[in-house]
C-alpha cells in the first residue's frame, strides 16, 4: 500500500498545474481512486468480486499450465488489461485493495485545490470486494487446479 501511496503522490506532483484549472471535484478524485458508474453498493461489490476472482483464478491457471511465458509479467499485465476492458466500466476495477485505498488516503491528505471529499462511503467496496474475490479465485483455483485442471492438461 505504501507503493500505491508513493505513486499517488507522484501523480499529484505530475498534475500539479492542472489541479487549479480543473473545477470538477469528481475528475480530481478519479485521478486517485476508483468510483462506480452507477452507485449500487451490492452490485458494485459484486463487480469487484468478479474482477478479482478472474484475476486470481485465470492468472494462476495460466501461470501453472503455460509456465513463465504467459504467466510472467507480460501475461499478468495483459490479463489486467483484459479485465479492465471487459469488467472495468462498472466500478473502475480496483481488483487490489492497495490500488484504491492508498491513493484515496493520499487524496484526503494532499493539498489538491478544490478537491472535495474522498468518498469514504464507497471506499470499503474496492477493499472488501477484492479480498473476497481473491479468496474465492484462489479457492477455486486450488480445488479445481489440483483436482481437475492439472490432471486433464498434464500428461
Amino acid at each position: 500500500m505504501i507503493g500505491a501511496m508513493i505513486g499517488a503522490t507522484l501523480v499529484f506532483l505530475h498534475y500539479r498545474p492542472h489541479w487549479s484549472e480543473t473545477e470538477d471535484q469528481g475528475l480530481k478524485l478519479a485521478v486517485f481512486c476508483t468510483g462506480p458508474a452507477i452507485r449500487s453498493p451490492l452490485w458494485n461489490l459484486v463487480s469487484e468480486i468478479i474482477g478479482t476472482f478472474v484475476l486470481v483464478f485465470v492468472g494462476w491457471s495460466l501461470a501453472t499450465q503455460v509456465g513463465a511465458a504467459i504467466g510472467g509479467a507480460l501475461g499478468w499485465g495483459l490479463l489486467v488489461l483484459v479485465i479492465g476492458l471487459c469488467l472495468g466500466g462498472t466500478t473502475g476495477y480496483a481488483i487490489n485493495p492497495a490500488r484504491d485505498l492508498g491513493p484515496r488516503i493520499m487524496h484526503a491528505i494532499l493539498p489538491v485545490p478544490g478537491k472535495g471529499g474522498s468518498d469514504w462511503e464507497y471506499a470499503w467496496i474496492p477493499v472488501v470486494g477484492p479480498l473476497i474475490g481473491g479468496a474465492l479465485g484462489w479457492g477455486f483455483f486450488y480445488f479445481l487446479g489440483t483436482n481437475f485442471i492439472l490432471k486433464v492438461v498434464t500428461p
